[in-house]
């Protein structure tokens, strides 16, 4: 899925995933005190914009401009304010230890760049910063054939298992790592019961 495609989904008038965060991205942002905060691929900013209204420094990106702008309106809906820059990991960075928390919410990268993206991430987050993470697995192809409408990759490359976000990610104490099925509710392309990995980690200092 390439720029094209994401700016023709959200060049439309509503939200393609909803306004409101993803509720485990949610759950778990609640619990940390504010700090640094890094959102790749997010879109059209429901997790960033939450975020920053909890006091969160937040920084986004993602490669598609129609997501800024959407994600711009909603910052100021609610009164916050973001640093999303439009790019890839091709054309961003940042220095190494830079940020509290890194959160990857349905961030599906080619299989065959994915492992060099999570550990330039990794490089990003601070020691004893948090990674949360949450996309859909390996299994969810199945549920995507019987519901369409519930999203996701439907190429397996572009899907998850434990193992791989465990390789990618090393030099993490997970509190939370596991498959699970979830019935999404968001916006109107996440909408039914699909099967994800939930991870949420802390790096060693």
């Amino acid at each position: 899925m390439n720029k094209d495609f994401w700016n023709e989904r959200y060049g439309q008038e509503s939200y393609a995933f909803g306004c409101d965060p993803n509720v485990f991205f949610a759950s778990k942002i609640n619990e940390l005190p504010p700090g640094k905060l890094l959102l790749p691929a997010e879109g059209e900013g429901r997790n960033a914009v939450y975020a920053a209204t909890l006091g969160w420094d937040v920084t986004a990106f993602d490669m598609s401009e129609a997501g800024k702008v959407k994600s711009d309106q909603l910052a100021q809906l609610h009164n916050v304010s973001i640093k999303y820059e439009v790019g890839t990991f091709d054309t961003i960075s940042y220095p190494i230890n830079s940020f509290d928390c890194i959160a990857l919410i349905y961030a599906h990268f080619d299989g065959n760049l994915r492992s060099e993206y999570h550990r330039l991430l990794n490089s990003w987050l601070k020691p004893e910063g948090v990674l949360i993470f949450e996309a859909f697995s390996k299994s969810h192809l199945s549920y995507n054939t019987k519901n369409p409408s519930v999203g996701g990759p439907k190429d397996a490359n572009y899907l998850y298992s434990i193992d791989e976000v465990k390789n990618d990610f090393p030099g993490m104490d997970w509190t939370v790592i596991c498959e699970s099925e979830v019935n999404l509710s968001e916006g109107i392309y996440h909408v039914g019961l699909g099967h994800v990995v939930r991870c949420v980690g802390r790096k060693h200092s």
